[in-house]
Parts: structure tokens; sequence; C-alpha cells
């Protein structure tokens, strides 16, 4: 609103400046995006090189801090290699899907009471459609680069991802039943409380919470993290999907990778930690703005994650499949059955 108002301050047209500052949001969005991105990265490196009792990146610039700035310059000068017998359209396709898609899913993520790039009523169906469609990404550069390790690195993509994505989505029914909206920004108002202890209200813990466990598991098989790495097991597939690639087009598969990464902490701060809301209604936990409380949240779920990297051993894909399909998938789904009933039939009454 701010930007439009201010383009047709200037004598622009009303539809021309929403527009143009729609244009300046999303490009400005991004930046933030990127930059917090090449943080995340370093502090993924960081702990994991802690917990291995070694320095990580200390060379680059002060304590190691532009060493991802310099990681990006060495990608971007590199020769892109495409290998004679692929596929060269799908082949080249691919990493812009996978980056397109993360982008992509950021839109509908609210920062703050009004502060998100398209807020939609149908905010979670959309982020669970651009979630689902990141596995063609995977599965093109697999299938393309006309090799035997992609290729089975695409096939174990698609069934872990798919199966996975169906514990998430029954977690998602969960707390859209509860909140009773598919709005992101509905979702974090129903966490809302007037009284002190606002964290009380959230919905890790409510009803919902055995769900945040089974999310934050799925969410690690779903953008293939360790100990859920099977896709791009170095041991049996060198280095999975895209072992074919360098420079710029693996450039774009790591930057995809970590936005969805960074987007499922987004999402377990945003359905189970009251997204922008602050923990007390108190000062000074209520001076600072909605969106830091939302990033110190997300910093939170991405040190877990870097955590679980650095500390659990790979799954065989056996386990993988098995915890899937008959833990998460029977919980998950009795979860909805419990959820409806007290929706319906206890909170009435309290």
């Amino acid at each position: 609103m701010l930007f439009t108002n201010l383009f047709t301050h200037w004598g622009m047209g009303h539809s021309f400046g929403w527009v143009a500052s729609q244009f300046v949001t999303i490009l400005l969005f991004d930046v933030m995006l990127l930059v917090s991105i090449a943080f995340l990265l370093l502090a993924d490196r960081k702990i994991w090189a802690a917990v291995q009792m070694r320095r990580g990146p200390n060379v680059v610039g002060p304590f190691g801090l532009l060493q991802t700035f310099a990681d990006l310059f060495k990608f971007l000068f590199k020769e892109v290699i495409i290998p004679a017998g692929s596929n060269k359209v799908v082949f080249m396709l691919a990493p812009l899907v996978t980056v397109t898609l993360a982008f992509a899913g950021w839109a509908v993520v609210p920062w703050d009471n009004h502060w998100v790039v398209a807020d939609i009523n149908v905010g979670i169906l959309y982020l669970f459609a651009m979630s689902s469609l990141g596995v063609y990404g995977i599965i093109m550069a697999g299938w393309a680069s006309n090799s035997k390790y992609p290729f089975l690195s695409a096939l174990r993509a698609a069934a872990q991802m798919v199966s996975y994505e169906v514990s998430i989505g029954f977690v998602i029914i969960t707390v859209l039943l509860y909140a009773g909206s598919l709005n992101l920004s509905d979702i974090v108002r129903a966490q809302q409380t007037t009284g002190t202890l606002s964290f009380l209200h959230w919905n890790m813990f409510s009803i919902l919470f055995p769900m945040l466990p089974i999310f934050f598991v799925s969410a690690l098989a779903e953008t293939n993290r360790p100990p859920f790495d099977l896709v791009e097991a170095e041991s049996e597939l060198v280095a999975g999907f895209f072992v074919e690639y360098s420079s710029t087009p693996f450039l774009l598969f790591f930057l995809g990778e970590y936005l969805s990464i960074v987007l499922m902490c987004a999402m377990c701060a945003i359905l189970f930690l009251g997204g922008w809301l602050p923990p007390l209604n108190i000062a000074p936990f209520t001076w600072l703005p909605g969106a830091a409380w939302l990033f110190l949240k997300i910093c939170f779920f991405f040190f877990m994650f870097a955590m679980v990297k650095a500390m659990v051993p790979r799954y065989r894909y056996d386990q993988l499949m098995r915890l899937g399909w008959k833990v998460f998938l029977p919980t998950s789904l009795l979860w909805v059955v419990v959820t409806g009933a007290y929706v319906l039939f206890v909170r009435p009454h309290l």
C-alpha cells in the first residue's frame, strides 16, 4: 500500500502504480531473503563444524562471514558443463524449475499483520501445491542427465517426497480444522490472545502438540535433509540427482534446497509457534516488530535442522518408508479425527 500511494503520487495511474509497487515489494523481499539465506547457510556450516569440534569457515571476511558470497562468485564464474548424452533443454530447465518453485512458495508467508506479498484465502493450499511440484525439478534433472546415478536418485526422490507429503498434508488439515481457515495470516491470528502468557495459546500447547514433531521430521524428509538425504546419498549415488551439474545450475539447485528448508522452518513457526506473535504480551517483548519474532523462530527451527544434520546417522531406505507409511500416516490420520471431534463437540462447551 505504501509503494502504491507513492507511485500514484508521482503521477502514475492507480493500476500501473499497483503493478510497480508489487514489483518493488517482491524485489526487496527476494533480496532480503537471499541475504538471509547466505548467512543461514554459513550458520549451518558453523554449527556442523562446532559439533565436530572444528572451526568451520573462518578465512574470507571477519569470522568467515563472507564465505558464502565467495562461494557464490566461484559458482557464477565457473564453466557450465553439459553432458554430451543429456537432454540439454530439460537438463537446463530442471534447476530453473526448482529455484522458481522454491521462491514462489514464499509469496504467501506472512511476516507480520498484513505484511505478506499475496494474502490469499487458500494460502496453505497454494503452499502445499508449490512444495509438491518441487519434486519435478529433481525428476527432470535425474532423467535428463542420462546417467544411472541421477536416475536412481530421481526415483528415490519421487517415492520419498510423495510419501512424506501425505503426512504433511494431514498435519496441515489438523491445523486448518483447529484454526477454521486456509489463510496463513488467519491461522496466526487464531493463536493470538490478550493474556500475558500469550505463548500458551499457540497451537504447540493445544491438542495439536503431537503434530509438530511429525511435521518437523516430515519436513526433513520433504527437503531431502539428513538423516533422510537418501536422494543425494554420497556412499551409493555419488552426489544424487545433480551429480552431472556444475557452476550456476548447481548453485540454483543448492539455493532451491535451502529456500525450501527455510520455508519449512517458517511453516513450523506459523502453524505451531504463533508466527509473528511475541511469546509474552509485555514489554520488552512487545517492542520487537512481528517480522523480527518470526525471523527468530525461523532461526530456532533452522538450528534444530542443523543439529539433526550434524548428529543423527542416515536412515536406510526401508526404514525411511516404514516411518512415513506405518508411523506418521496412521498417527496424523487419527489426529485429524481427534481434532475434528474436539472442534465439533468439546471446544464449544469450554
